[in-house]
């Protein structure tokens, strides 16, 4: 009996054998039709002739998915076209083949891609295509700004990761403190990631208007100026989202509620006083508390702003001015200066124009990509105009400098380019029409404001 089991573990053996070498050779001869396939799908994919190349490419990628990592870049083309042009459980099973090859991606080649970019490019294939819920969006997207936060660059995933809070926390599901500290580190990272981007639309401005850029540097200066625009319009709907979740109403008794235990956290100090100054919640007592716990414990150019405008809004104009003077000194990076400066500058518009607009300069002239200076002195132009001129049409030349300011903005800082646009295009309107010029014989002429805006522009001709 035992001789006879020993010749049938002989034979299963020897099946087994022949079996794992039919395999093994058949792999074989698979790998070595990848060259010629990885051509023929090549080939197709750079004409965007997808389906014509994804049955050469699926044979690569099953096959010898590490034989180049163009299998993963034209492979994501191949199937979000798929999953774009099918439907149903068809179209289910290639939305399941690219959630696959976006791990892979990860596995073959980790220092062609970051864990965030692959958690991103997941769920938002998930969400546009409605499986995953807000918990699931929420968690996913936490996981990649956390872990990952420097290579967190998708704007839609930065909305969407706010977005889905939001309505968790209106579902009940999450703590409106949360809301608020995600806002802030969000809204932190579109800023950072904007204040690269100005950097290098500055240096190249400059040298468009010298005449020298290159072009390269034109179609960087444009890939440029477009994610700045993202950056704003991200930015604008984020804030919609936040609504009116961070009024003062909301802020005062959560943070009066949080104080004992928080008050000892410099960085929930900041956040929380900075929020209460950027809504203008000055006269709750719950400002002046935490603004002095956070001078104590950090004596930063912010928190002599905050003193600065307390004492302004109480009307000691000498106390305001050397806190702000203070503020404004005490800050040594170029642009949290110019953020300070610019601060001062609209807490000062309602009080003095011309004094506004000198700090406004000042904010530009520490960042000249403060866009928010330029929107401020144009708002402050355009609002002098009965001030600035003898006639009416002078009057009205002033919004020609205001529009000039307003476009400007934009052009520095392409993320307040819709803002820009819009602002610039409101100035044009109240300034003189061409009537109005050609009846008063100005066209090309020169008009010179005496006031405290000072300059002159330029008389559009007819």
């Amino acid at each position: 009996m035992k001789k006879k089991l020993y010749f049938i573990a002989i034979a299963f053996i020897s099946v087994m054998g022949v079996s794992y070498a039919q395999e093994t050779a058949a792999a074989t001869v698979d790998k070595s039709e990848c060259p010629n396939n990885f051509q023929l799908y090549a080939q197709d994919a750079k004409v965007k002739n997808y389906d014509a190349a994804y049955g050469p490419w699926k044979k690569v990628y099953d096959v010898c998915p590490d034989y180049h990592q163009a299998n993963f870049q034209y492979g994501e083309r191949i199937l979000k076209h798929k999953i774009k042009n099918t439907t149903g459980a068809e179209k289910t099973e290639f939305i399941n083949m690219l959630l696959g090859l976006y791990d892979n991606y990860i596995k073959y080649y980790p220092t062609k891609t970051s864990k965030a970019e692959v958690i991103i490019d997941k769920q938002l294939l998930k969400y546009d295509n409605k499986m995953s819920t807000d918990e699931e969006d929420y968690a996913a997207l936490k996981t990649a700004f956390t872990e990952d936060r420097a290579h967190f660059k998708s704007v839609k995933a930065l909305y969407l990761y706010f977005s889905s809070l939001v309505d968790l926390h209106k579902a009940g599901k999450e703590e409106l403190q949360t809301v608020f500290d995600v806002y802030d580190d969000v809204t932190e990272k579109i800023e950072e990631d904007n204040k690269a981007l100005t950097a290098k639309i500055s240096t190249l401005l400059a040298k468009e208007d010298a005449g020298t850029i290159t072009k390269k540097e034109a179609n960087n200066l444009r890939v440029y100026s477009a994610n700045s625009g993202n950056y704003g319009k991200v930015s604008a709907s984020i804030d919609s989202k936040l609504g009116d979740l961070a009024n003062c109403e909301n802020l005062i008794p959560l943070y009066e509620k949080n104080f004992e235990a928080k008050q000892n956290d410099l960085k929930w100090v900041k956040r929380a006083v900075g929020r209460m100054y950027s809504k203008d919640c000055l006269d709750s007592p719950m400002f002046k508390k935490l603004f002095e716990k956070q001078l104590a414990m950090e004596p930063s150019a912010s928190a002599y702003l905050y003193s600065a405008s307390l004492k302004l809004k109480a009307g000691d104009s000498k106390g305001a001015l050397s806190d702000f003077t203070q503020a404004s000194e005490l800050e040594t990076d170029p642009y949290k200066k110019a953020d300070i400066l610019y601060k001062i500058a609209a807490r000062y518009s309602r009080i003095s124009k011309s004094t506004s607009y000198k700090y406004a300069n000042k904010s530009l002239q520490a960042n000249p990509s403060n866009g928010k200076a330029y929107l401020l002195m144009a708002s402050l132009v355009s609002s002098s105009a009965n001030d600035c001129g003898s006639t009416k049409f002078e009057k009205l030349a002033v919004n020609w400098k205001a529009a000039e300011l307003a476009r400007k903005a934009g052009r520095v800082d392409p993320s307040l380019g819709s803002t820009a646009k819009s602002a610039a295009s409101r100035y044009l309107q109240r300034a003189p029409t061409k009537t109005e010029i050609f009846s008063n014989n100005m066209q090309g002429k020169t008009v010179s404001f005496k006031c405290w805006v000072g300059g002159s522009v330029k008389v559009p001709n007819l």
